[in-house]
């Protein structure tokens, strides 16, 4: 089967790549003035409108010029660089070369230099070489001075410019957590460099060139995804030009942060690039600590012309505090307690470790046809051991139990991509045909703690609680200050294998109007566990056995397509519709004891794309609704008509939907001038869930009643915000005495949320509310800096406001924003 796949693939690569080269007629290539090749330089007729990247070897070309006398402008993000007349004649032009006078250190600065349109632009995450204004979807783009002007540190800064992502809590701040469209983004959703990574240990941002956000569904491209979002990280690449950075970053609570970024050719084929960084600090919250060290070589081999290999490899250390935040009282937030108060046990500790490698090979068979195969793993490890759960009573005291957990995680993807252009009589297909395979594989370790010196409960039986804290007056003297001894138990290992190809085709009916069509197949196998008991020294499968029945491997199956259609009226505009699907696996099995299959999610989007001023200024907007119709529920009625109590048996009689609106503008109106804003509405919520059933069993000859029901409909679900806002202005001096001064300022809004726990129809009946609404809130970021040739120097107040809220996981996890902080950064370029 793989035989005949390629080999379809290499007769289709033939054939069409035969008939585009007939209808090829402008083409050319564009240099710096040392003769290197400018890759991802945009290329515009300007008369008819129509635009290309330029290749990794600076090339670029045009089908279907008819005769007559045009304008070739050459942009990099949105500056135009050079433009040059043609003249096509008889169905064909001269090969026009652009050798743009500037050193590549120069034209590194301009890529980098705005916040300009990316509506132009090839997105990476998009796999199918398309420009952002054809694809008929959202996508934003966090470029390399946006990162640099804020002195972004994690993704979670970098995202906090993209409309539409919120930040969410997870337990103990153990990771950093996002939400898209109403859905969270777990680790099926960050990418590094196109391969899926772990967020685990909160992604280090210092070698970060951009993050690309493909917004909505994106199952397609990629499989089991979330419907929300997809985060694609763009790390820096080695040079054939020498040359680097070091910095140093200190601030607030005793911040030190020094990277060093080299790179270079070592001959006229290999280059090298290394970036590194070593961070300790402290925080606002007492005792909480973090010490991270990060390494990134690569590595960058030219075999041709055509065809190179790209080798990286990156390791990240990082050690923190597990930090619960102030916990709850009575269940519910109490100001009471102070932002800097720490529950948790003195010793608790959260260490990790993340190693990267990837390797990715490109070869361009033609300036039309070109071969994409990446292969990657990650392992990750953690290591935590911390108390748990801080929820005190009324008089604020809180039982703290201990968990000491470990986990190993190795994944490993590979991809083979292959895009191409080609001509149906007048029609221009851009085709991607892809395969994809992901593998992991989890250990998770289970201890026994040693619990000499436990609390003793009011039977004088020993508890599993380590000590009581009260959280209003926490550091009081008697607290246990102890470590107990912590055994492994069990070790149990599951693994998950994922399959998947897919095509894609951008039919271009004419210069206004095009159609992007798609189908997916993913195919997921997740075994049985297997568990080793350390005592016993056996290792055991863990069957899934329900009422004699053996469930076996889980298998999910599912097509995903894609339709939309895209209008361009003008060149500079771009509107379009579109429909997409993901899927999302479901615990639980059905009637027939068999694994219950995966939910189908519905996507439905419209949008608008436009670019002003010559791409100065671009502003897009976007309404989306998606909807779940296959929601899981618990079985309230057997097919034999008794009552069904099993949770675990499902069917698919629930609704939720998802609706909103997102408006993203950037701009470089000015030199030096740099503006981002957005903003962005979501409403998650249950539309349909099961009624307030009671159900009748017998239990020993006796009627026992049970009453079961389903999620309060039209309520905002936990985690999700409802309005979120962003915006950035940067203006740096271009002339006068003055000349290098960066003066900056930005803005982040974080709606109204639902933390704690969505309530049943039946809690709401009995007056029970586990819902803990949160406020809104807003902060303020200014910066000011100098750049001075080769130095330059920039500071940062951040949250000028002192503004005081929270992020909160359930209702046990409640963690204060950080007050308002000074960070500075001084960098010599050599």
């Amino acid at each position: 089967m793989n035989k005949s796949i390629f080999l379809g693939i290499g007769i289709a690569t033939l054939l069409s790549s035969t008939a585009y080269a007939q209808n090829l007629n402008l083409k050319g290539s564009i240099q710096n003035s040392h003769g290197a090749p400018i890759e991802a330089a945009t290329v515009t007729v300007k008369e008819l409108g129509k635009s290309t990247a330029t290749s990794r070897q600076g090339g670029y070309s045009f089908s279907n010029i008819p005769d007559g006398n045009y304008t070739l402008i050459v942009k990099s993000l949105g500056h135009i660089l050079e433009e040059r007349k043609v003249t096509v004649k008889n169905g064909r032009a001269n090969d026009v070369l652009f050798s743009i006078n500037t050193s590549s250190a120069q034209l590194d600065y301009v890529e980098i230099n705005g916040y300009s349109s990316t509506n132009n632009k090839v997105i990476s995450v998009g796999k199918g070489g398309i420009v952002d204004k054809d694809l008929p979807q959202a996508v934003q783009i966090i470029n390399e001075q946006v990162i640099k002007d804020q002195q972004v540190n994690r993704l979670s800064d970098a995202l906090k410019n993209a409309n539409g992502i919120a930040l969410g809590a997870n337990r103990g701040g153990s990771s950093e957590n996002f939400y898209a469209r109403g859905y969270s983004l777990g680790a099926n959703n960050i990418f590094l460099n196109g391969a899926r990574t772990n967020n685990g240990g909160s992604i280090e941002a210092s070698t970060l060139e951009s993050v690309e956000i493909l917004k909505g569904s994106a199952a397609l491209l990629y499989g089991g995804v979330s419907g929300g979002a997809v985060v694609n990280m763009v790390t820096k690449k080695p040079k054939f030009t020498t040359g680097g950075e070091v910095s140093f970053r200190t601030g607030s609570y005793d911040l030190y942060k020094p990277t060093v970024d080299v790179y270079g050719p070592l001959s006229k084929k290999l280059a090298v690039r290394i970036i590194s960084t070593y961070e300790n600090a402290k925080s606002f919250r007492d005792v909480v600590s973090t010490e991270r060290f990060y390494i990134n070589p690569s590595l960058l081999y030219k075999i041709s012309d055509r065809t190179e290999l790209n080798v990286i490899f990156d390791f990240l250390k990082s050690d923190y505090t597990p930090d619960f935040g102030i916990g709850s009282v009575e269940g519910k937030i109490n100001k009471s307690v102070g932002r800097n108060t720490f529950i948790n046990v003195p010793w608790a500790f959260n260490n990790t470790k993340t190693s990267n490698g990837q390797v990715n090979l490109k070869h361009e068979f033609n300036s039309n046809w070109k071969l994409n195969a990446l292969a990657s793993y990650q392992q990750y490890s953690r290591d935590y051991y911390s108390s748990e759960r801080i929820q005190a009573n009324a008089k604020g005291m809180a039982a703290r139990s201990l968990n000491k957990t470990q986990t190993e995680e190795l994944t490993s993807n590979q991809q083979l991509n292959l895009t191409g252009q080609f001509y149906t009589g007048a029609v221009k297909h851009k085709l991607l045909v892809g395969l994809d395979a992901d593998q992991s594989n989890t250990k998770a370790f289970t201890f026994d703690i040693n619990r000499a010196g436990n609390v003793v409960d009011k039977n004088n039986n020993l508890t599993a609680v380590y000590d009581s804290i009260d959280v209003f007056n926490p550091y009081r003297d008697q607290l246990r200050q102890d470590r107990p001894e912590a055994k492994n138990l069990a070790r149990t290992t599951t693994n998950i294998y994922r399959y998947g190809i897919f095509f894609q085709d951008l039919i271009e009916v004419t210069n206004k109007f095009k159609v992007l069509a798609g189908l997916r197949y993913t195919y997921q196998r997740t075994p049985n566990a297997e568990k080793y008991t350390y005592e016993t020294g056996v290792t055991e499968e863990v069957k899934n056995i329900v009422n004699g029945v053996e469930l076996g491997a889980k298998v999910d199956k599912a097509f995903s397509p894609k339709l939309g259609l895209i209008y361009q009226p003008i060149p500079t505009s771009s509107l379009y519709v579109s429909y997409a699907n993901n899927f999302t696996p479901n615990t639980g099995y059905d009637v027939n004891y068999s694994p219950m299959r995966p939910s189908i999610i519905d996507q439905f989007e419209a949008g608008v794309k436009n670019d002003f001023f010559n791409g100065r200024l671009t502003a897009n907007a976007t309404y989306y609704k998606i909807k779940n119709n296959r929601f899981t529920q618990q079985v309230l009625v057997k097919p034999d008509g008794t009552d069904n109590i099993d949770t675990s048996m499902k069917e698919f009689s629930g609704k939720t939907s998802s609706d909103g609106f997102e408006l993203d503008i950037t701009a470089s109106l000015l030199p030096g001038l740099n503006l981002m804003a957005g903003y962005a509405y979501n409403n998650m919520r249950y539309t349909e869930t099961s009624p307030i059933t009671k159900l009748t069993t017998v239990v020993n000859g006796t009627n026992k009643v049970t009453e079961v029901s389903g999620n309060q409909e039209d309520v905002r679900l936990v985690g999700t915000t409802a309005h979120t806002a962003n915006g950035t202005i940067f203006y740096t001096l271009q002339q006068g005495s003055l000349k290098g001064l960066k003066l900056g300022f930005s803005t982040f809004y974080t709606g109204t949320r639902n933390a704690g726990w969505n309530n049943t129809k039946i809690q709401v009946r009995d007056g029970i509310n586990r819902l803990i609404k949160v406020d809104g809130f807003t902060t303020f970021d200014f910066s000011a800096g100098y750049n001075y040739r080769k130095w330059s120097l920039l500071g940062k107040l951040s949250n000028i406001t002192n503004e005081f809220n929270y992020y909160i996981h359930e209702n046990y996890s409640v963690n204060p924003i950080p007050p308002r902080s000074f960070s500075t950064t001084v960098s010599y370029r050599f």
